[in-house]
């Protein structure tokens, strides 16, 4: 990942400015370490700290159409860049970068051509013919972006609010999907596929297309120049990104440089569910693993530096980027600077224990379009930042656009969890890669029960987390927190903690207001936590929230009674706690 920061219609136009515009971009650098570069032409700025993934000797930025009248500055990358080189036939490039075809693709199809590209990207392009300009961002928001403007009228975009929250009046998170064009003054969206109007879709199940999509995305996102490997928590997701991309080491042009056997991270506190699930499919796929632990006090320390990065407060988001942002320092000290990760698959597929509750296949579906929409606030958001920190890219085949496409047009009847079937969540997904001739993971891998990341690094983690909560919130902060806080007033002392200290980084209400609220049961969306009474008295975010259906559901909260269901199955809660990681 690069960082990006444009700012058009300054007032100030002196070196001053230009001082400021570098002590800003600045900000950014941990994003892109390997490269800085700046271009101004009048009262406009394009800044961009690279990270170099592809081409990095010769794909600094700004990139350049030939006569440098188009000026680009991108965070992200065009994994079609090579095939949209071939429609670019007339043009020269100037470097091997792959995010050079934006600029010739404008000066070809003028604003019209982002649906042309296939990757993950935040771009601001410069026309010093006319100083227009136009910015946009990737279908999912894989890459992040904000738009802000300030007093004297300047339009400012950056990879991250950091570079804003000083010099803006007002900002805020710039809409996946989207482009801005100033010559309308206002967003559009691009992104316009047939899952994004919510009807219900028709298609029949066919495990060998969704499959052969998901190889493909995953093929796509080996471009690279430089080491890489992949984020392996043992869970289905990851797992299945490890499984494809170990089939086609031997095919890379980066295999020949940096060797054909993949590498494997994991990370967790000693024992947690994903160290042993993780070690035993990198055993099953002769990946070279590496295992890394941290202890809780090691992620209590490192709170305010991950809020600071991620620029959010939402309680799930944290406590998921902590132990990612650790791992991801001990990645880069490796020499890795790219990384494939599993993000995206639960909101395709439902794949969160809470869609066991979902009344039919019609709020099924209309969940996952939801969840998926709002990616950008929440996964995404963890994903890119928290590896961004220490300048480690990460790339999410599941958010192909192409493979949505496929996975959303399935009748959602497919994705339902049906215990009387035998079809656990995600079961259209695990049996597409059920191969008895050629398996690509084993069964009870394939077949294990879901896990959140901030679960399953340890369930510790989330224990700990509170506790020390506990201990700098008192009952009289939270009781008066509406008076503080009175827009998406913290409700629990673990929120209040998150909030207090990313206020100190972000005091600004536009800032605050970049973050989504609502009640939420294991991830769920607000509309979902109606689906089961008993959530909304616990409206805990963590899988071990959804009472009934997590393996390991906070035993406090278990109702004796009813609750201790798995599957539909009545079991003995001692039974519940022991099967915490086997298959359901």
């Amino acid at each position: 990942m690069c960082g990006i920061l444009a700012v058009f219609g300054c007032i100030d136009n002196s070196q001053a400015k230009r001082s400021r515009i570098i002590e800003l971009s600045r900000r950014l650098r941990h994003r892109g370490p390997d490269w800085s570069g700046l271009h101004c032409h009048g009262n406009c700025y394009l800044a961009h700290q690279r990270l170099a993934i592809v081409d990095p000797t010769s794909g600094d930025q700004p990139l350049y159409n030939e006569d440098k009248t188009v000026v680009v500055t991108v965070n992200g990358e065009i994994y079609n860049h090579k095939q949209l080189r071939e429609k670019l036939k007339s043009h020269q490039f100037r470097t091997g970068s792959d995010c050079e075809v934006i600029a010739h693709l404008y000066e070809e199809y003028g604003e019209d051509f982002v649906d042309m590209l296939d990757g993950m990207f935040s771009f601001v392009l410069l026309d010093t013919r006319d100083n227009s300009f136009i910015a946009a961002r990737d279908a999912i928001g894989i890459t992040p972006l904000y738009i802000g403007w300030g007093l004297d009228g300047s339009v400012w975009f950056a990879s991250e609010m950091k570079a804003l929250s000083d010099d803006c009046e007002r900002f805020m998170s710039f809409l996946p999907g989207h482009l801005y064009s100033s010559k309308q003054g206002a967003l559009r969206r691009w992104y316009n596929p047939p899952w994004f109007s919510e009807q219900i879709p028709s298609t029949p199940y066919d495990p060998i297309l969704l499959r052969e999509t998901f190889k493909k995305a995953v093929v796509k996102r080996l471009m690279t120049d430089v080491p890489f490997g992949v984020l392996l928590s043992g869970g289905l997701d990851s797992s299945l990104v490890a499984a494809v991309a170990s089939r086609h080491m031997v095919e890379l042009e980066a295999a020949c440089q940096w060797g054909s056997q993949l590498h494997t991270f994991c990370v967790g506190l000693k024992g947690s569910p994903d160290l042993k699930a993780a070690r035993e499919v990198a055993d099953y796929l002769g990946t070279r693993h590496h295992e890394f632990h941290f202890t809780v006090q090691e992620g209590i320390d490192a709170l305010e530096e991950v809020i600071y990065h991620i620029e959010t407060y939402d309680v799930t988001t944290i406590r998921a980027s902590t132990p990612m942002f650790l791992m991801s320092r001990k990645i880069k000290s490796l020499g890795v600077k790219m990384v494939l990760s599993g993000e995206g698959s639960d909101e395709i597929f439902g794949g969160y224990l809470y869609f066991h509750k979902a009344p039919n296949k019609e709020e099924f579906h209309q969940e996952t379009c939801q969840k998926i929409k709002s990616l950008h606030l929440y996964d995404c958001l963890r994903a890119n930042k928290s590896t961004s920190a220490w300048g480690l890219e990460a790339r999410v085949p599941f958010l192909d656009k192409e493979f949505i496409n496929v996975a959303m047009s399935i009748d959602p009847e497919w994705k339902l969890i049906r215990p009387d079937l035998g079809r656990i969540e995600k079961w259209i997904l695990r049996n597409a890669f059920d191969d008895e001739h050629n398996p690509y993971l084993p069964k009870h891998i394939l077949y294990r029960q879901k896990e959140q990341f901030s679960d399953g690094v340890g369930y510790s983690w989330i224990d700990g987390l509170k506790d020390h909560a506990n201990k700098q919130v008192t009952d009289a902060m939270l009781t008066n927190a509406s008076f503080i806080y009175p827009e998406n007033t913290p409700a629990t002392k673990e929120a209040y903690y998150y909030r207090s200290i990313f206020e100190k980084f972000y005091p600004k209400n536009a800032a605050r207001s970049t973050v989504p609220g609502g009640p939420s049961v294991a991830c769920s969306t607000a509309k979902a936590v109606e689906w089961d009474a008993a959530w909304s008295k616990n409206p805990d975010p963590s899988g071990r929230a959804a009472l009934g259906v997590h393996a390991a559901a906070y035993e406090e909260e278990v109702d004796a009674k009813d609750a201790n269901l798995i599957n539909g199955s009545p079991q003995k809660l001692p039974e519940i706690v022991e099967k915490a990681t086997t298959v359901v």
